[in-house]
Order: structure tokens, then sequence, then C-alpha cells
């Protein structure tokens, strides 16, 4: 069997590919012919060496997969040879509030799923709805998930009736505007061009704010709610102050990620003014991944993949991944 390693900060000149003994799962362990794997912003950050959270030298990167059980440990009675199942990024974190014992993540501290089998924790696996692919399911443990945990794990959950508002057109973004509209709300999203507008638009969006032609898009997405602003936020890049702008008072802004250059310091008086929470959210429980599940099946969701590459041409999926370009996941075929 093969595998990708990289060290962290290595940069894309550092992934390489090796082959190994086919592994043999140990007590609690499940080995999983991977089928797919898929790329999100962390992906980026490992590669650069700036992810935030532990990356082991030599690491199997990549935290999304699905696959096939082929064999099991002694003690594994949840799944058994035969089934498709996805991984979860933090395979500990079953239910409940995030601790720091949960800290151990899948193509981080834990070897990950650029591999041709992967050995993983029985527990950390969740079955894959049956209407998707291999290729679509690989899509759903990180954005996915994220964009679940954004729109429900606070308590109060988004309502139908509600205004959500979506950034951009990255894998989280177009997870909560599908989760969005099938849990009711109206949805508004931002972009940066008409031709990603009108796909946004296609799938579902009820309005779109090209930020570029509107730099106040907070102040349209006022507009646009006759003055009261959204109920809900995902705010994919730290624009804390814009999303907090936006949203109507006593609303909800779940912080799923920042990028640097757009991340200028908030003014704790907007954040008084707005009356509104602020949550950071990084991915979710396995419990939530399987209440986000059976959403997808009942509602016969798809995930939207911009491109797929073969497990030889990983490099070059980094590398478009990398460019953002990508209208949608970016899925490397095993």
């Amino acid at each position: 069997m093969r595998s990708y390693h990289l060290d962290s900060g290595a940069g894309l000149s550092g992934l390489t590919v090796r082959e190994h003994d086919t592994p043999a799962p140990g007590p609690g362990q499940v080995a999983v012919a991977v089928r797919a794997t898929s790329l999100s912003f962390r992906e980026l950050l490992v590669l650069r060496g700036d992810y935030i959270l532990p990356v082991k030298p030599d690491v199997v990167p990549i935290s999304d997969g699905a696959g096939d059980v082929v064999a099991v440990g002694a003690g594994v009675t949840a799944v058994g040879v035969g089934d498709r199942v996805a991984a979860t990024l933090f395979p500990s974190w079953q239910d409940g509030p995030f601790g720091l014992e949960h800290l151990p993540q899948l193509g981080g501290s834990l070897d990950g799923m650029l591999t041709e089998i992967a050995l993983v924790d029985a527990a950390g696996l969740v079955p894959v709805p049956d209407h998707l692919s291999y290729e679509e399911a690989a899509t759903l443990p990180c954005a996915a998930v994220t964009a679940w945990n954004a729109l429900t794990g606070d308590g109060a959950g988004l309502r139908p009736g509600q205004t959500l508002v979506v950034q951009g057109s990255g894998g989280v973004s177009l997870f909560a505007l599908q989760f969005g509209k099938a849990l009711g709300a109206r949805v508004i999203a931002t972009t940066s061009s008409p031709e990603k507008a009108a796909r946004l638009v296609e799938l579902g969006a009820d309005d779109v704010v090209d930020y570029r032609a509107t730099p106040d898009w907070s102040g349209r997405v006022r507009e646009l709610t006759g003055g009261r602003g959204a109920d809900r936020v995902v705010d994919i890049a730290g624009l804390l102050e814009q999303s907090l702008r936006a949203v109507a008072m006593a609303g909800h802004v779940a912080c799923v990620g920042f990028a640097s250059e757009t991340a200028p310091p908030v003014d704790p008086r907007i954040l008084f003014g707005s009356g509104a929470s602020v949550r950071a959210v990084a991915v979710g429980s396995r419990a939530q991944f399987l209440d986000m599940n059976r959403m997808i099946a009942v509602n016969r969701l798809r995930p939207v993949i911009d491109r797929t590459f073969a497990f030889d041409d990983a490099a070059a999926a980094y590398d478009y991944y990398a460019s953002g370009k990508s209208f949608g996941k970016v899925v490397i075929t095993v």
C-alpha cells in the first residue's frame, strides 16, 4: 500500500509518497480502504506550518476521507467489514463540549487519510449516507460538520423563517447555504463576482451581495432585512466588525476561521452595541456529525464538488486548491 507523508511547514515540495506493508488493526481499531479524500483550508495551514494544533513529523496528511472497512481489530463491534464509513477529524470527541483531551486529530497529531489503507479508531467513524458517493462523503468531516455546528451548535439553532448570512463560496459557506435552506431559513450570501453570485443563486441563495461592488456588505444586509439585520452570520474570514454590523440584536455570529490580512481588531463598542453573541467554532463532535448525516439523508443533499484528482496527482490537487479558483470542494480519489 502507498501513503503520502509530509512535515508541517515543508510546503508542497515536501509531499512525498512511499510504499508500506498493509497494516493490521489493533484492539479498537479499524482498517479502512480509503476511496476518496478532500482538501480543506486546514490542509494548507499544515503544509505552510501555520496550523494551530500539533502536527507530528512525517505525518500522513488530510483529515477528511471516506472508504470501506476491510478489517477490524479485537473488541470492535460497532462497524464491520464492508461498511461504508467516513472518519471524524477528532476521533475521541464523541459528544458535548470540546476539551483538551480531544486534541488528537487526523492529519495532525495522528496520521490522516491520504493513504490507500488508513488505521483509525472505530469510535471515530460514522456511516456514510446511502445516496452519497465516496467522493461526496469525503467532503463532510471538516467543512460540513463545521457548518452544521455553526448553525445548530449553540443550543438555540437556526430556525425556519430566520435569516442567515454566509460569506464567500468556500466549503463551509456552501454547506451552510445548503443546510440553511434545508432548515427553512432565508439565506443571504456574499461573494466577489457576478459569476459566483449566479452559482450561489442556483444553490438556493435568496439574495447575493457582491462585496467588491458593495464593500459595505453589512449595510446591504441591513437593507435587505428592513434594517433589522440577520439572525445568524457564519464568518469564515474573521471580519467580525462587519459581521456584527450585519447581525440582528441578540443574533449569533459563528466565527469559523480568519485570515490575518482581513482580520482587523474588533471595537468592543460595536460588540456591545450589537447585543449579539460571538462563538468560535472548530468542526464538531461525532454526535453532531451523525445528526448532520441524518439531515443530509432526509433532504437528499449533495455536496458541491469543484474538481476531482487522482491519487497520483495529489500535489496538483493541493496546488489547484491553494490557487483559490475552486467553487466547492477539491477531492482526491484513491
